[in-house]
């Protein structure tokens, strides 16, 4: 089993217009809503692609009630969410369908007090004495300590779990620290942890201050991967156009099936750009398009970098 942590889950609810214009009103051409926040958008898609995957977090009020049935309906997820006093939020992204381009609106999370997060981490330690693999993704909600995902990483080390970590600001500064398996950010958080805006020389730094590994997302120039056994580069073959909401969560997903599956880097890497960019086809996150996804596999260019 597969274990996806997401302290901030949200419902995902994405509205499509032809063209967003600032202060005009929209006639929206298609509605979806699905559970998200980024742990349950990676474990979507490792159920996709056949993976046993629990998940868990915080949820509550109307919209968590409304995000764990839509999750029931979820097939090869498991929901281990801890339920709290306060709402869950939502997060809105506005779909340009003309351009792609896409505006996201997040809600602030639920007040998480001390009780609920005592809860958590009593459940966390039973979940993960079954779990291959554990990833901590997203924000934190208010009351969770800044430096959780630290003892949640110290937590699966002593438990000999191999722990993928995916957030940003100083939850992921103290995070590093810990000294996870694999850190997944993207050009910007990793810009923030190191200082410098040159990934090669970033992925350095990320790694000399604890993790094992470092994979930076570059948006439509890939993933540079920084590991034990090497370093490369993975690019897909074009600039996909869409919705890339969810699309770096994709790439966890695929990361972290590759290291269960003990594939090859290289392997590892293809797999995440290609789910990747085919989620960019997608209609919203926690999706990816089979059909494309098949064919990019086989167009996906890993380099050694």
């Amino acid at each position: 089993m597969i274990l996806t942590v997401t302290p901030n889950t949200a419902l995902d609810i994405t509205y499509r217009v032809r063209s967003l214009r600032p202060h005009t009103a929209h006639r929206v051409t298609e509605v979806t809503e699905r559970p998200g926040g980024k742990g349950l958008n990676v474990a979507r898609v490792l159920a996709a692609l056949g993976h046993e995957v629990t998940v868990t977090g915080f949820t509550g009020g109307v919209t968590g009630r409304a995000l764990r049935d839509q999750l029931a309906d979820t097939p090869g997820v498991v929901d281990a969410l801890i339920p709290v006093a306060g709402a869950t939020r939502r997060t809105i992204a506005v779909v340009d369908t003309t351009t792609g381009d896409s505006t996201q609106l997040n809600e602030p999370g639920p007040e998480i007090t001390p009780g609920e997060w005592a809860a958590f981490q009593e459940a966390y330690g039973v979940l993960l004495r079954s779990a291959s693999a554990v990833a901590l993704c997203g924000s934190l909600p208010p009351g969770v300590p800044v430096g959780a995902y630290a003892g949640l990483i110290k937590a699966a080390r002593s438990a000999g779990v191999p722990v993928l970590l995916d957030t940003s600001g100083e939850p992921l500064r103290r995070g590093v620290a810990a000294r996870p398996d694999l850190v997944k950010p993207n050009a910007d958080e990793l810009a923030e942890l190191t200082g410098s805006h040159d990934p090669s020389r970033a992925t350095q730094d990320a790694r000399r201050r604890g993790a094992r590994a470092i994979v930076a997302s570059l948006g439509p120039q890939g993933l540079l991967a920084l590991t034990p056994e090497g370093r490369w580069h993975a690019t897909p073959p074009d600039r996909e156009h869409g919705n890339p909401t969810g699309a770096g969560d994709s790439a966890v997903a695929g990361l972290l099936s590759g290291l269960v599956e003990q594939l090859p880097w290289p392997e590892r890497l293809t797999r995440a750009v290609a789910l990747s960019a085919a989620t960019v086809q997608a209609p919203a996150a926690g999706e990816f398009d089979r059909a494309a996804y098949e064919k990019l596999l086989a167009r996906v260019s890993v380099t050694a970098a």
